[in-house]
């Protein structure tokens, strides 16, 4: 089975303000319920995994389960064509600020992931992936496209 590994721990709360994070004067609303996710400490293991194309992702981030099951819109909202645009986006950023540990906080952005724009993850996988880089940039303030990170 080919893997991709996305695999990030529990952040300190001085890890939540980023000097080199964007600014917009675009306000992201964060819901109580939200907040409740996001102050979880246990560690949630989240294995994203797609049977048809023998990929899976692995991601361990307190509160994320949670907020997938409760928050995040659910499957099939959006398109897979969607899922993997943004996705592209998300990880091309993503992947240069791990490269620049001087400039971001390298306990956010700990390795790059392996991610080929080229390749047919699934459904699952590319909408798990979506929804942890919406639920990344909205738990550590950070801003991976030219959008505000919207549920």
């Amino acid at each position: 089975m080919k893997k991709i590994y996305l695999v990030l721990g529990t952040l300190g709360l001085f890890s939540v303000l980023i000097a080199g994070s964007c600014s917009s004067s675009k306000e992201t609303v964060i819901s109580d319920k939200e907040k409740a996710a996001f102050r979880q400490k246990e560690a949630d293991t989240v294995k994203i995994a797609d049977d048809a194309t023998e990929y899976e992702i692995i991601i361990i981030e307190p509160g994320f389960n949670f907020w997938l099951e409760s928050i995040a819109k659910p499957r099939n909202y959006y398109s897979q064509e969607f899922l993997e645009s943004r996705n592209q986006i998300f990880v091309t950023n993503y992947n240069q600020r791990v490269m620049q540990p001087m400039r971001y906080d390298p306990n956010l952005y700990e390795q790059q992931i392996n991610y080929d724009f080229h390749t047919d993850y699934g459904y699952e996988v590319n909408y798990k992936l979506y929804n942890y880089f919406i639920y990344f940039q909205r738990k550590y303030n950070q801003r991976l496209g030219p959008f505000v990170p919207r549920i």
